[in-house]
């Protein structure tokens, strides 16, 4: 039996005893399971946060929630709930900033545990979130799936990452055929035009990061738990080679990476891929049932299709930073490790058996320290703020 953990989610952040220089505490919530956290520094000095929070993922009272931490405090504001859809799961916010000042969430909705039926929604403060206008849906299109940020290129250009969850013809959506690609607005999101990342079969979780070279490097999540991918566009994000592994490994877990103010990259992860573990599950959703039948009939290609591997532990949770562009990472650095991190959205009981750091968000505040948000064994959202010679201290 695991020891009961108590956790203090009161938004206070406080020195780590015998690493001061490193601070952290978890966001205000108080909500039996969140997830999904999601970090933007905002144009007044704020740290905006959202992430999702309910009884369970994929259960239709999971909604978006909102905080704040405030520039110069070591205190975030209380949880705000952004969305209250009773009949959707409502996951992955995403916090973009547009030029003109608007701050817009988008998040997924969903139905009861099926994420092939999901859309898009999107709400717009324009008083820095004090406020929120009408929810939205940008896109005429189910399936469709957000995890990282939007970018604005010098062109103009809006670049939104995006995920398509694309059942198996006679099974339950598991993630075995998700492909990615690319949102582009030249009319600053009044319209939208999708580019497909060509064999991306797998490679989920797309996130662009601007070289200010004249292109662009993406990551993405591996569907097969084996390495977190990359792939390169010299069109500004209109064609993309194929997504390759890199030398980090991935968890069939989400990732994100961002750009420092000199060019640095940093990217959080969990250091750990499916040949580091033999635990195994068949999809993310396993208990949860709506009673609904698989749709369409299988195929030998279908039949044939490379599975998804779920169930690899989600810990240590890693950052790493990289000089050149993404091609090597030999800064890396464990943030926090856990064990026991499977891969289950219980959190009932005493034990709270599951023990996964997982779904980081990473951007440098205003001071020029490194922000990193994340999930703690699905009950709460930490955050630790240090700066970057913090990392290569280890």
């Amino acid at each position: 039996m695991s020891e009961t953990v108590t956790l203090t989610t009161d938004g206070a952040l406080h020195p780590v005893a015998g690493d001061a220089i490193r601070q952290e505490g978890f966001l205000p919530s108080h909500v039996q399971q969140t997830h999904a956290s999601f970090l933007l520094q905002l144009r007044n000095g704020d740290l905006g946060c959202v992430w999702f929070a309910g009884t369970e993922e994929g259960k239709p009272d999971v909604s978006i929630y909102f905080s704040r931490l405030p520039k110069g405090s070591d205190q975030w504001t209380a949880e705000e709930k952004l969305s209250d859809d009773p009949a959707r799961s409502e996951q992955n916010p995403v916090l973009f900033e547009a030029p003109n000042g608007d701050l817009w969430v988008l998040y997924t909705s969903q139905d009861f545990g099926n994420q092939d039926t999901s859309i898009v929604r999107r709400r717009i403060s324009k008083d820095g979130g004090k406020s929120w206008g009408p929810i939205q849906s940008p896109f005429d299109e189910t399936g469709l799936f957000i995890r990282n940020p939007i970018i604005v290129l010098a062109n103009g250009n809006w670049l939104l990452p995006v995920f398509h969850c694309n059942p198996v013809p006679g099974e339950k959506w598991h993630g075995h055929n998700d492909t990615s690609g690319v949102k582009i607005s030249t009319d600053q999101g009044e319209s939208w035009t999708e580019y497909a990342v060509p064999e991306s079969v797998g490679a989920v979780h797309m996130n662009i990061v601007d070289l200010k070279n004249g292109s662009l490097v993406a990551f993405y999540r591996s569907r097969y738990a084996d390495a977190i991918y990359a792939s390169h566009s010299t069109d500004n994000g209109r064609s993309w080679s194929k997504p390759e592994p890199t030398d980090l490994p991935n968890n069939n877990s989400s990732i994100q990476a961002r750009a420092l103010s000199d060019g640095t990259l940093a990217l959080v992860y969990n250091e750990i891929s499916a040949k580091d573990s033999t635990d195994r599950r068949e999809g993310l959703y396993d208990g949860i049932d709506d009673g609904k039948a698989p749709v369409g009939e299988k195929t030998a290609e279908t039949q044939n299709l490379r599975r998804a591997v779920w169930g690899t532990p989600r810990s240590p949770m890693t950052i790493a930073l990289s000089s050149d562009g993404g091609k090597t990472w030999p800064i890396r650095r464990n943030i926090e490790v856990s064990s026991g991190s499977a891969l289950s959205n219980d959190t009932s009981g005493k034990e709270h058996r599951n023990r996964e750091l997982s779904y980081p968000t990473v951007t440098e505040l205003e001071d020029g320290r490194i922000g990193v948000a994340y999930t703690f064994y699905r009950r709460a959202i930490k955050f630790v703020r240090f700066p970057r010679s913090w990392v290569s201290a280890a």
